[in-house]
């Protein structure tokens, strides 16, 4: 079951090897249960780092087919999403500048985007925002029940909840 949850992410301006190979140890948790690792033939691929990738983390390391976007569909996918909700409307200035925007956008998609593969629904519950259970009426607002909102990347999202009014 795919929870379409963002674990880790990171930005650089030049991607090496050794960089990608930091991240894979700053993603996976030492309790993992990961068999398979699945990656396109980019150049920072390189045979080094799929055989560091055995040998740190026991991984089976499959390379995607030439020219076959659609063989690493779940990457691809979330490639895209980043790019129509986020990158489409925001420049980055520079790359503190992207990491910044970049958390906000990432928790965004972990815990207040709606996933239709989730039925809908979001792969984590926020805490800080008080949802209450579905009623008998979705399309009325409980007399009890005022809508909150917050605005994610100044207004570029929203997320909205049902939360108790104070009498």
């Amino acid at each position: 079951m795919s929870l379409r949850r963002i674990l880790h992410y990171n930005v650089t301006a030049h991607p090496t090897a050794d960089w990608t190979l930091q991240q894979f140890r700053e993603a996976i948790p030492s309790d993992y249960s990961y068999q398979f690792l699945i990656h396109d033939r980019d150049s920072i691929f390189s045979r080094e780092l799929d055989q560091q990738l055995k040998n740190d983390f026991k991984l089976k390391v499959l390379r995607t087919p030439v020219r076959a976007p659609t063989a690493n569909a779940y990457c691809e996918r979330l490639v895209g999403t980043v790019r129509r909700e986020y990158l489409d409307f925001v420049i980055p200035l520079n790359e503190r500048h992207l990491q910044m925007t970049l958390r906000s956008w990432v928790t965004h998609y972990n815990k207040g985007r709606p996933h239709s593969s989730l039925g809908p629904s979001v792969p984590e519950k926020s805490s800080d925002s008080p949802l209450i259970g579905p009623r008998d009426h979705r399309h009325r607002l409980p007399r009890d029940c005022e809508i909150g909102v917050k605005e994610i990347l100044g207004g570029l999202h929203h997320e909205y909840w049902l939360e108790q009014r104070v009498a």
